[in-house]
């Protein structure tokens, strides 16, 4: 008997640790010996959802599950029902299963609706999931209907629920990354806890406030494989990382002694409850060593306390300004759209507020109404409206119409691709000075996209630059020059393109002197130090770039060499030929004086 557990993520970098922490606690706790010997299999099948569904649809049916599970979540939800539908046309005797947070808290209402679903797993699985194996090798005298955690059909075929009593013991989850295979170049997400402390409304971690940890020194071990395996990036899917003062030291510490030079830890954390001890250890960590989501939502007052969340604002923007200081940490904050007494005005501080903490990324997301949510039962009296199909995104509120959020969905793409990016960062900087603030240049430079029919179109990166010159040539013709230089610079930042956009300026006159420049360079390696040793010059000239900008500063850009934040590259003004141009222009000027 064959059970596939199978998944569709947002994209492929994506993997989905719930289904295989339930393979693992299974093969782990049921002892059975059908379980060993290989006739009853727990196989994993992930997919994304932009893969096509006739292909998902004939990869399970040549696996020839007896039973299938599908990982439920807001973003695939919609793909998983598609299937659930057309999985019995073509596998007629599979039992379907559904499992995780967008089934949990209305399962007899899908059940109802979905005749095709044979049980729904609610909330944590782990325990659930080990029952209905053994279920399923003891089938001719079991009762899935006593199973904590599930809701099945009775006899009559009427859904009923067996709510989980208790939340597994993490320490007891087997290691899920023994074996690494089909994980490269993947995203691997990590548990060290569950639950959360908080009780904000919007979010579902707040049913469970009974927040556990997996062993400290356990979690020790696990990251010492992912360091030992140098993968590149390891995501703390815990709710509120450091809500445990001696769990966040005990694993920083180990962190920062065990450091392997490229492996990246990413933690969402709450800033305002950073202690002086953990900050100071932060200090000391590598750039790159780890990074920090932290949850702002709104700088609303009122919004804070209408949404149940306890955040001590000057607090939070002083710990972000200290980690800022520190250069070595990339901090992205968060925003939500559509919350509680935010309307626009009240989102625009908001977001300035947040942007001028300056932090790496600033991500505007839009509430989701979810289902088991506190906020699901306030609708009425905000007067949500929210789309029926998931992600059931907002639509408007009593203080935010819909107009204003296509507005700020115009908004965000901006900021994604202008901001975010870090692509744009010297010319954002610079054009910030022609607006009365971070927002209105984005509100403006979307009302600019959407007049010139460019919104929802997937422009190349060159056509960004591009559009943005146009932008900045109707807003301040007289300063296109500098701004053309800026943006030349943001991009050669970045990689030293094959192609120059049609505004650079030319830099054929200035040919000679940097061929001049680089054989210089391939003797003496003044500026291309490590890694450039052993070759020629027109080799360099490749490897490196020179830009010459307004005929007087010459720059250096050296891609070898890259800040392990931002990822631009090592810049250096080229001072040898800023004072030969002074000689010159000297020279010149006694000729002529």
């Amino acid at each position: 008997m064959k059970f596939l557990l199978a998944a569709l993520n947002a994209k492929y970098i994506h993997s989905n640790p719930g289904i295989h922490s339930l393979k693992a606690y299974a093969e782990t706790y049921v002892d059975r010996p059908e379980l060993k010997d290989g006739r009853f299999q727990i196989e994993i099948g992930e997919y994304t959802i932009n893969s096509q569904l006739d292909d998902i649809l004939k990869d399970i049916y040549l696996k020839k599950p007896d039973v299938v599970g599908f990982s439920c979540y807001i973003w695939n939800m919609s793909y998983v029902l598609e299937l659930v539908r057309d999985l019995p046309k073509i596998l007629p005797q599979v039992e379907i299963w559904l499992g995780g947070p967008e089934v949990s808290y209305d399962a007899s209402e899908i059940m109802r609706r979905e005749p095709n679903v044979f049980g729904i797993m609610m909330g944590e699985g782990e325990e659930t999931f080990s029952k209905v194996v053994e279920s399923y090798i003891d089938k001719e005298t079991s009762n899935f209907t006593a199973i904590d955690g599930a809701a099945v059909r009775d006899k009559d075929g009427n859904p009923l629920e067996r709510p989980l009593k208790m939340g597994v013991d993490l320490s007891k989850i087997p290691f899920l990354y023994d074996d690494l295979s089909g994980f490269d170049n993947r995203i691997i997400y990590y548990e060290s806890s569950r639950g959360c402390p908080f009780s904000c409304s919007y979010c579902l971690s707040s049913i469970d406030k009974s927040v556990r940890f997996r062993d400290t020194e356990m979690v020790k071990q696990e990251l010492d494989f992912f360091l030992a395996s140098k993968v590149n990036q390891v995501k703390f899917v815990d709710r509120t990382f450091n809500c445990n003062h001696a769990h966040t030291i005990g694993i920083w510490k180990h962190l920062l002694a065990h450091d392997n030079g490229i492996t990246n830890f990413h933690f969402e954390i709450s800033a305002d409850l950073l202690t002086e001890e953990e900050l100071d250890l932060i200090s000391h960590m590598r750039p790159g060593l780890i990074q920090l989501e932290i949850g702002v939502q709104s700088t609303n007052l009122d919004t804070i306390k209408e949404i149940r969340r306890t955040m001590d604002l000057v607090s939070l923007k002083e710990t972000v300004d200290k980690i800022n200081g520190f250069g070595n940490i990339h901090q992205h904050l968060d925003l939500i759209a559509g919350l509680p007494y935010e309307d626009y005005g009240s989102f625009r501080r908001s977001f300035n507020q947040v942007y001028e903490m300056k932090p790496e990324q600033l991500q505007l997301g839009f509430l989701k109404v979810l289902k088991g949510s506190y906020m699901h039962q306030k609708t009425k009296e905000y007067e949500v409206k929210y789309k029926e199909q998931a992600p059931y995104e907002v639509l408007s509120t009593h203080w935010l119409d819909y107009g204003e959020v296509l507005k700020l969905k115009n908004l965000e793409e901006m900021l994604v691709v202008y901001g975010n990016s870090g692509q744009f960062n010297t010319t954002i900087e610079e054009l910030l000075k022609e607006f009365p603030s971070p927002f209105d240049m984005f509100e403006t430079l979307a009302e600019y996209y959407d007049k010139q029919e460019l919104t929802g179109i997937s422009h190349s990166r060159m056509a960004r630059y591009e559009v943005l010159e146009q932008f900045i040539g109707s807003l301040v013709p007289e300063r296109l020059p500098k701004y053309r230089d800026l943006l030349v610079y943001d991009l050669y930042l970045r990689e030293n393109l094959k192609s120059r956009p049609s505004f650079a300026l030319d830099q054929e006159p200035y040919k000679e002197k940097v061929k001049a420049f680089f054989a210089e360079e391939a003797k003496a390696f003044y500026y291309l130090k490590e890694g450039y040793q052993g070759y020629e010059a027109r080799q360099l000239i490749k490897m490196a770039h020179v830009e010459v900008f307004g005929g007087e500063r010459a720059v250096l850009f050296d891609y070898k060499h890259r800040d392990p934040l931002t990822h631009n590259a090592a810049v250096y003004e080229i001072d040898i030929w800023r004072n030969e141009w002074q000689k010159e222009k000297q020279k010149q000027s006694e000729k002529n004086g």
